[in-house]
């Protein structure tokens, strides 16, 4: 891993956690819960994984950006990180559908 690629990892790991910092949203939640009487200690973990992308790789994903191929606009890497997060992609066989698991919910 080269220098530079390290400094950029750095980078994207300052720029999410001034993320975090600066949202509203976070503040908003936070100072709610210290209304309710409770301290709040926040302490996130971001992995950050990489994926080098040879020339023969980018060059037909860049064909497959542009007519999108038989396999659809997703890789398998993106599809499986969906699926973690119980998205599914239409046309993936096996993906979990978010829905039908809300409405077995319901029924139970």
């Amino acid at each position: 891993m080269t220098s530079r690629l390290r400094e950029l990892i750095q980078q994207l790991g300052e720029a999410i956690h001034e993320s975090v910092i600066e949202s509203e949203q976070i503040a908003g939640v936070v100072q709610d819960i210290r209304k309710h009487g409770f301290d709040v200690l926040l302490m996130l973990e971001a992995t950050i994984g990489l994926n080098e992308v040879g020339s023969k790789d980018a060059e037909e994903t860049e064909a497959g950006q542009e007519a999108e191929g038989e396999e659809g606009p997703f890789t398998k890497n993106d599809v499986n990180f969906l699926k973690s997060l119980r998205i599914s992609v239409e046309g993936e066989d096996d993906t979990i559908d978010a829905d039908t698991d809300e409405d077995d919910k319901k029924e139970e």
